[in-house]
């Protein structure tokens, strides 16, 4: 597990926005077409199927797997899709905690949360 300095996560936070934006995005495509994709599953598992725009739902579903990716691979934690709420692990008084980003937020990230606390938790840095 990477862990990041505040300056270190701050640094990524340009980055980590344009990914959380594009996650975000390609969510809000799947949602909209959740219950097609439903339904079209049914209907495959009985030898039919088929779902209008297909190939558009398969592209979301590959832009969000590959951009949950580029996260994972810069060491950053994706917390949740639809809000661009991410975490990075770091070290803060000899133990880990995460410093909490999210969409909307400033450039510079202004809180942290104990591991098992969650969002919930989030204490200003």
């Amino acid at each position: 597990m990477k862990l990041f300095s505040v300056e270190e996560a701050n640094a990524l936070v340009p980055t980590v926005r344009r990914i959380a934006e594009a996650i975000r995005r390609a969510h809000a495509r799947l949602t909209a077409s959740q219950a097609e994709a439903r339904q079209a599953a049914e209907a495959a598992s009985q030898g039919g199927g088929g779902m209008p725009d297909g190939a558009r739902y398969v592209a979301a579903l590959v832009a969000l797997a590959e951009r949950a990716g580029e996260l994972e691979a810069l060491g950053v934690q994706l917390k949740d899709f639809e809000r661009g709420l991410v975490d990075f692990p770091s070290l803060r008084e000899g133990r880990v905690v995460l410093l909490c980003w999210q969409l909307g937020e400033a450039e510079q990230i202004e809180w942290w949360h104990e591991v098992e606390d969650g969002f919930a938790g989030r204490q200003p840095l």
